[in-house]
Parts: structure tokens; C-alpha cells; sequence
């Protein structure tokens, strides 16, 4: 097949199909309408200076060429006006015979000219109109012979000046060659649009032609840049590459090693990376940064190391951005020591630590607890020049909201002051996230009017953050007057906007506002996603209105959709607060039947279904499944199973589990002592009688 390696560098490998004559497409004017021909003149001069770099950068190419250089500046001259008299003129004969000429004089040009004259009138907007024309021109007069060639050079133009839609359209006038193929490809995956350049690939596969490594490359470039990696295409394409024995360059095992990692395989990552370094070839560094963080994200800090030591040895001296993927690592599994080895690391090696650098420091302390060591700190950020920004405090404040300490928001923003730094929308969102979490929501309505007070204008993060919170503490109506006004200032609903208040008015069994929110959602476009389907399966289930529920599951299958383990267990809950045992255990086994793992969650769900359907032999038949599968059952899997013996008057059982759970590890709740109690206090009445 031939090959399209951009920038426009044609290796040819081998052909499957003859070449076919092209049509010759219409006029220019009749393709590119929105191109004004009538300032054409006014550019000539910038195409004609195109021509003379041309001849002075072919020179050398030319020289072994009897008839060489060649002046293409009557010819520029000439398109110029071509399309705009043709039509209009009322000397055909003699356009004609000036026609036949200027092709004569031309005729001898090696086509390899052809095509560079080409790239270079396609490099610029200005003069893609021209290129056209000197494609048709060429084909007209047959000058110049492999026209998918010249064709895929404007077609890589096209995409390249974002004129995808011109691009489709001019690849519609000729049969679909591999050069094209890889051109309408390219230029699909770098303009975004992902679906147009799989769907070509699929085609290209279906007319008998093999995509090449570039294709592969760019559309999981694409992938990348728009974060919608998927580790199943991802696997597809592996499979077909294997499959076709092409050849993985450099680049595409690069991809291959960033795409894996990001789409959560980082074993097939670290595989790949295996291939680059036994093949003699080094990563690159952006490669290596990626897999980096991508192993600390996963926990697997000690691999991460072990690929930041391979960088240093293989000659590359580590960035900034090296080791704050590492420092990531370590403060995301809290390895206070690692994380502060790593800064002092850096500054041993001379590299400045930058504000994320800093960032990530204070994430540690304050995850540690340390908030005099995250002082510090800041301190040493302003006496390294590097100055504090609202994140590093948004960090902090986050950290604060995770361990509960909600009151010492106050001082964050105080601190945050004394610095300098102004609050910025993040900042403000994190805030009442913080308020809204602990019910302090006069605190988050007045950071919310504080907000716009500076005139920093909320976003949907923003309204989302302030409807929830009021829907999860049962201020409903403030939720929905929250939800009309966000709508009034500007801001449109997204698809969680729309769950939020699907929830909302199912926990006030609002049927009929539930079912008008669905219809709205899906007016704007805005489809259900995994989240809409679970909410909505939760509030019928809650409700008792089990066959909705059921309905719900059977809709999100049939878009393809895969149910969420979170979803079965909302479903068995449901059941299991009904005492609806028997309906529990037909969707716990509808849940393994779909290859999901039941949680712990479910499990408990489904003890306290037979509990409530006084079924004590098959609630401790879930704890011997929990056993046997190497789950650890937690305290409401005991506390379930005392209210269960409770329940059928085994009251004798009850301080046996107590004991079980002590062995196990488990920390008694209230509860769980509050049945331990209830039992022992039967029982000493009973022997007192």
C-alpha cells in the first residue's frame, strides 16, 4: 500500500489496486464557495514568491534534470485568473489554444517539482485555491500522473486550515486510494473529529487496504488530547496491527505506551516500554513522565521509582514535571518521607521545584495532619520567588474538607489573604463544597453571594456544588429554586445538573417532575448516562416501585450501556428494606450473570434482606460466600447478623458473632454494642425467670 508519513513525506510500499482515473471534479468556484476569486490578483504576488523559493530550495534536486529549473510564474499568473474567466469569456477558442501552450512549456517538469510546488501553494489559506486549480489544471493536460497523490496533499491542506467539510467533499469525486484514505484520516483525527476517521479506517479495511502506523498514531494522539482513551479500542487496534504485520515505529510505541497507561493498563504500558528499550530506542522523556504518574496514580509507587532511576540511567536528566509525577505518587499513598526525599531531591540535582511542586508538598502535610508544616512551606515558596496561587490554598482547603475539619476554612482564606492571592472561582467551589458537605448552608450561600460580589461568575461546577448540597440535607425546594436560577443567569443543566435533581424530586416521589426532566435532558441533547440510569433505579427501588426499576435496567441495556455494581446494589437495597428476599437474590444472581463482582455492600444488602424476611440459615450462608471468596466482612455484616438472630429470638447466638467480630479485627460500632446489649439483657431476664 502507499503510505502517508506527514509532513508529506510519501514512502511508497506497495499497491493493491491499480490507480483509477479520476473525474474531473467541477469548477472551483462551484467547490469552494465561500473562496472569492476576484482577490486572487491581489495575492499573486505572494504566490509568485512561492515560486521563486521554490526554484531556490529545488535547486540542488534539479540540477540533474536537462530542462532544469523551471519559471512557474507564468503558470501562477495564469491560475490566478483561470477559474474566474473560464466561464466567462467569449474567446474559448483562443483560452484554449493559450491553454495547450503554457502546458507544452511544462510538460517536460519531473513530477516530483509538481508535488513540492504543490505542498508549498497548500502550506498557506491564501493560496489553497490556487493549489486546487493547479490540480485541476494538471489533470486536464494530463502533465503530471498519480493524481490520489496531488489529491492527498489538498486533502492534508484542507485539514490542516480546519476545512474538514471541504476536504470530505473533495475526496468525493474520486475512488478512495490508500493515499487518500491516510489524508481524509489524518485530517479527521487532528480536527477532532474521531468518529469520521474510525469509521474511514473501517472502510479502508473493507476495500482491501491495510491502514499504516501513522493512522494508528494519530487517532490515538487524538484519543489522548480529548481524554476519551479507551483501553478496548486501544486492544482493537493492537490486534490489528499484529494481525496486518505492520511495523511499530518509534512514534506509535510512544503512543501505544501513553494511550495503555492513560486508558489504566499500565502493565501493557510498562510492556510496550520494554519493546522501545529492546529495540535499542529511548522513550520519550513526555512518555516516561506519563508512565510515571500513571504507576503513582495506581499506587504502584516502587515501579515508579524503579522507571524515574531507568530515565536518569539511560543519560536523561529528570525536569521538573519528572519529579512532581513521582512526588504524585507518594502523596497520593501518604508516604510523607518519600515525598519530602523527592523535593530535597530535586534541589540536589538543581532542578527548581514550581508551584505544582509546592502543591503536591502541601497535599502531603495537610493529609498528614501537619498544617505548621504546610506554613513552612508556603514560606519557602515566597522565599524561592516562586509566588503562592489560589490552587496551592484550594489544595489545602481540600484537604481540610476531607478530614472534616470544615471550621478551618476561615483560616485557610485568612492565610490566603496575608499572602496576597485572591480567591478564584476554584478556590470559591471547593469552599462551598465544604460548607455543603457539613450542612453549614448559610455558610455556603453567603461564600456563593461573596463570590459574586467580586464579580466571579459561577459555573456549573458552581451551581451543581450548591443544588446538591441542598438536595442531600432534604432542602428540596431550595434546590429546585437554586435549579430555575441557575437557568435564568445563563448557565445550562449538564447531565449531572439533571441527575442531581432526578434524585431531588424522586426522594419526594414527584413522578411526573422526573419524567419531564428526562424528556428536557434529552431535548437538549444531553443523553442518560450510567449515574441517570442508578439514580433512577434507586428512587423507584426506594419507592417500591420495583417494575420502573426493572424497566430502567432493561432500557440502559439495550443502548449498550454495561450496569454498574453500584446500580445492583441500589436494586437489592431497595429489595432488602422491603424484605423482599427472594427479588434480592434474583438481582444479586442477574449481577454476577452480567460478569460483575458483588461488593461488600451487596452482600450486606443481601443479609439484611433474608434478616428482614426472618431467614437466619441463608444470612449466614452469605457470610460463609464472603469467607470463601477472601472478602472481609466489615461491622454491618456483624451488626446485620445480630439484628437477624435478634429478630428470630436466637438470642443466645448474638454474643457468639459479637466475639467473631472482635477476632476479626472490626472496631464495634454504637450499634453493634446496642445489639450485643439488647441480647444479653433478654437473656438475664430469662434466666431470672
Amino acid at each position: 500500500m502507499v503510505a502517508l508519513s506527514l509532513p508529506f513525506t510519501f514512502t511508497c510500499r506497495r499497491r493493491r489496486r491499480r490507480m483509477n482515473t479520476l473525474l474531473l471534479p467541477p469548477p472551483l468556484q462551484l467547490r469552494f464557495p465561500s473562496v472569492k476569486f476576484r482577490r486572487q490578483k491581489q495575492t499573486l504576488a505572494a504566490h509568485l514568491s512561492i515560486c521563486k523559493q521554490l526554484n531556490i530550495e529545488e535547486e540542488d534536486e534539479v540540477v540533474s534534470y536537462p530542462n532544469g529549473p523551471y519559471d512557474f510564474s507564468p503558470l501562477l499568473e495564469f491560475l490566478s485568473t483561470y477559474t474566474a474567466t473560464t466561464t466567462d469569456t467569449n474567446s474559448p477558442t483562443q483560452l484554449e489554444l493559450t491553454e495547450l501552450r503554457l502546458a507544452e512549456s511544462y510538460r517536460a517538469v519531473p513530477a516530483p517539482l509538481w508535488h513540492s510546488l504543490l505542498k508549498n501553494l497548500s502550506s498557506t489559506p491564501s493560496s489553497i485555491s490556487i493549489a486546487y486549480a493547479l490540480v485541476t489544471w494538471l489533470q486536464k493536460h494530463n502533465v503530471c500522473f498519480s493524481y490520489d497523490l496531488l489529491y492527498s496533499i489538498l486533502i492534508h491542506a484542507l485539514g490542516r486550515s480546519e476545512k474538514l467539510y471541504e476536504a470530505f467533499l473533495l475526496s468525493q469525486r474520486q475512488t478512495l486510494t490508500p493515499l487518500t484514505y491516510n489524508a481524509l484520516i489524518g485530517a479527521s483525527a487532528r480536527n477532532g473529529d474521531l468518529e469520521k476517521a474510525l469509521n474511514l479506517m473501517c472502510r479502508m479495511r473493507r476495500d482491501g487496504y491495510q491502514s499504516d502506523y501513522v493512522n494508528y498514531s494519530l487517532i490515538i494522539q487524538s484519543l489522548i488530547r480529548s481524554n476519551s482513551i479507551d483501553l478496548t479500542m486501544l486492544n482493537k487496534f493492537y490486534d490489528e496491527i499484529e494481525a496486518d504485520m505492520i511495523e511499530l515505529d518509534g512514534q506509535l510505541l510512544n503512543d501505544m505506551i501513553v494511550g495503555f497507561a492513560k486508558a489504566g493498563d499500565v502493565d501493557r504500558a510498562l510492556v510496550f516500554m520494554g519493546v522501545v528499550q529492546g529495540n535499542g530506542l529511548s522513550p520519550k522523556t513526555a512518555t516516561v513522565v506519563t508512565l510515571i504518574s500513571e504507576l503513582g496514580n495506581s499506587g504502584r509507587t516502587e515501579e515508579a521509582e524503579a522507571v524515574f532511576e531507568e530515565l536518569k540511567e539511560a543519560g536523561l536528566k529528570p525536569r521538573t514535571r519528572a519529579f512532581n509525577a513521582l512526588l504524585k505518587g507518594y502523596v497520593k499513598t501518604g508516604s510523607l518521607k518519600d515525598a519530602e526525599y523527592i523535593v530535597s531531591e530535586m534541589e540536589r540535582s538543581g532542578v527548581a521545584p514550581d508551584e505544582h511542586t509546592y502543591s503536591l508538598l502541601i497535599d502531603a502535610y495537610g493529609n498528614a495532619g501537619r498544617w505548621e508544616s504546610a506554613r513552612i512551606v508556603l514560606k519557602e515558596m515566597e522565599a524561592n520567588n516562586v509566588q503562592p496561587n489560589s490552587f496551592v490554598f484550594s489544595r489545602i482547603l481540600a484537604s481540610y474538607r476531607d478530614r472534616g475539619e470544615w471550621q478551618r476554612s476561615f483560616q485557610v482564606l485568612k492565610e490566603m489573604k496575608n499572602s496576597g492571592v485572591n480567591p478564584d472561582r476554584q478556590f470559591y467551589n471547593i469552599m462551598i463544597d465544604t460548607f455543603g458537605k457539613y450542612n453549614c448552608l448559610d455558610y455556603a450561600m453567603s461564600t456563593f453571594e461573596r463570590m459574586k460580589l467580586e464579580e466571579i461568575e459561577p459555573d456549573i461546577v458552581t451551581w451543581n456544588t450548591l443544588i446538591d448540597c441542598h438536595s442531600k440535607h432534604g432542602h428540596h425546594n431550595k434546590a429546585e429554586e437554586l435549579f430555575e436560577a441557575m437557568q435564568q443567569s445563563g448557565c445550562f443543566p449538564c447531565t449531572t445538573t439533571y441527575n442531581i435533581m432526578i434524585n431531588s424530586f424522586g426522594e419526594l416521589e414527584k413522578w411526573e417532575e422526573v419524567k419531564g426532566l428526562l424528556s428536557k435532558m434529552q431535548s437538549q441533547g444531553l443523553l442518560p448516562n450510567v449515574v441517570t440510569y442508578t439514580t433512577l433505579i434507586n428512587i423507584y427501588g426506594q419507592s417500591g416501585r420495583f417494575n420502573d426499576a426493572i424497566e430502567c435496567l432493561e432500557v440502559m441495556k439495550s443502548t449498550g450501556m454495561k450496569p454498574s455494581s453500584t446500580m445492583y446494589n441500589a436494586l437489592i437495597n431497595a429489595y432488602a428494606q422491603r424484605g423482599l428476599s427472594e427479588h434480592a437474590v434474583n438481582a444479586f444472581r442477574i449481577m454476577k450473570g452480567d460478569g460483575l463482582k458483588p461488593s461488600l455492600l451487596a452482600l450486606n444488602s443481601l443479609i439484611n434482606a433474608f434478616g428482614e424476611d426472618r431467614r437466619d440459615a441463608e444470612a449466614f450462608a452469605v457470610l460463609k460466600y464472603m469467607k470463601e471468596n477472601d472478602m472481609k466482612p466489615d461491622v454491618v455484616t456483624y451488626t446485620t447478623l445480630m439484628k437477624t438472630l435478634i429478630r428470630v429470638e436466637k438470642f443466645e447466638r448474638v454474643p457468639a458473632v459479637y466475639e467473631e467480630m472482635l477476632l476479626s479485627g472490626c472496631i464495634p460500632d454504637r450499634k453493634a454494642r446496642a445489639m450485643l446489649r439488647s441480647a444479653l439483657r433478654y437473656m438475664k431476664s430469662t434466666l431470672k425467670k
